[in-house]
């Protein structure tokens, strides 16, 4: 008697034989760790909602540095936190801003580091908005001036990628002309293309010191509940020079992330933000979860869905599992 159906299983049968024909990979070059780094000194500040992840002055972002060449993790990404605001950010393009010192500090530690940076100026204003804010409106076209003199302040700094996250429209194309009038045109541009106005960025607020005065980021970030709108974006960041696209957050947009690495041909990154880290880390601690085996599914998921950068607070995690064998 001939079956009637196949037998699938014959390729779970082993360990050894799941492992063979696995077609996802997740590898620690993938991870960019996120970092909080602040002006003082001896400072490793745990952030009340992401266990795990601080915020350091830069002795202590040195030490972490050289902790996590020493894991394998091959690209970062810098948040300041600035040691004053005022309406026109301008700590955020000032040559000894905290972030320019970071990314000097970190090229002195390990000159292979692939060293990214968060570009915004909602953390350096008072009004804690991604664009210089008038008479309670977050303007666009004055916004790119300031935008663009930021990424050129962290590409002199010796960035190698620079990461618009403020969404404003034209970023893109002003941050690249004015790197390229300034001779780097090999600084790369990774544009936050479809980045969502999410409640899943909660604890980001707490971390950069960045929630909004009034009001909320509606009107420049997407409506989660759109999609053909985030291929416009994609688009027209591809159209005006961005090198890499993001989406971010990350767990909850799987489909998008998916459609960008089917329709264009750029390394696409997602971006597993501290909401989603948060979650993990509250029920693995109350013993809900096995934070490993959550941890290696979500990010083998973004992996699968067609990210071939994952920006996570995880990576330290992962890095340790790999070098223990445990992963």
């Amino acid at each position: 008697m001939s079956n009637s159906f196949d037998r699938h299983r014959r390729l779970r049968k082993t360990a050894a034989i799941r492992d063979m024909i696995r077609e996802t990979h997740l590898r620690v070059e993938d991870l960019m760790y996120p970092l909080y780094v602040q002006h003082g000194q001896n400072v490793r500040e745990e952030i009340r909602s992401m266990p795990g992840v601080y915020h350091l002055s830069i002795d202590e972002y040195r030490r972490e540095i050289q902790e996590i060449s020493e894991l394998g993790i091959r690209s970062i990404i810098l948040f300041g936190i600035p040691a004053h605001k005022d309406d026109q950010s301008s700590e955020a393009y000032a040559e000894a801003g905290i972030v320019q010192q970071a990314v000097r500090a970190a090229r002195e530690e390990n000159p292979d580091l692939v060293i990214a940076t968060d570009v915004c100026l909602c953390q350096y204003n008072p009004a804690g908005h991604c664009g210089i804010v008038h008479d309670g409106i977050i303007e666009n076209d004055s916004s790119l001036e300031l935008i663009a003199k930021t990424a050129l302040s962290h590409a002199q700094a010796g960035a190698d990628i620079v990461a618009p996250s403020d969404m404003m429209d034209g970023r893109i194309a002003k941050i690249r002309e004015t790197l390229d009038a300034k001779g780097y045109q090999d600084t790369i541009l990774l544009s936050y293309a479809v980045k969502y106005a999410s409640a899943f960025y909660g604890p980001f607020r707490e971390a950069a010191h960045s929630a909004p005065a009034f009001g909320d980021r509606k009107t420049y970030q997407m409506d989660p509940a759109n999609y053909r709108e985030a291929l416009r974006e994609a688009a027209s960041d591809l159209a005006e020079g961005a090198d890499m696209l993001m989406v971010k957050p990350a767990m909850a947009y799987l489909d998008v992330v998916r459609t960008l690495r089917d329709r264009y041909d750029v390394p696409i990154a997602a971006y597993n933000v501290s909401g989603e880290y948060a979650m993990i880390k509250a029920a693995a601690e109350r013993g809900w979860i096995d934070e490993q085996a959550i941890v290696t599914e979500t990010l083998t998921g973004i992996k699968r869905a067609g990210a071939d950068i994952i920006l996570t607070y995880s990576a330290k995690d992962v890095a340790n599992w790999m070098k223990q064998g445990k992963f």
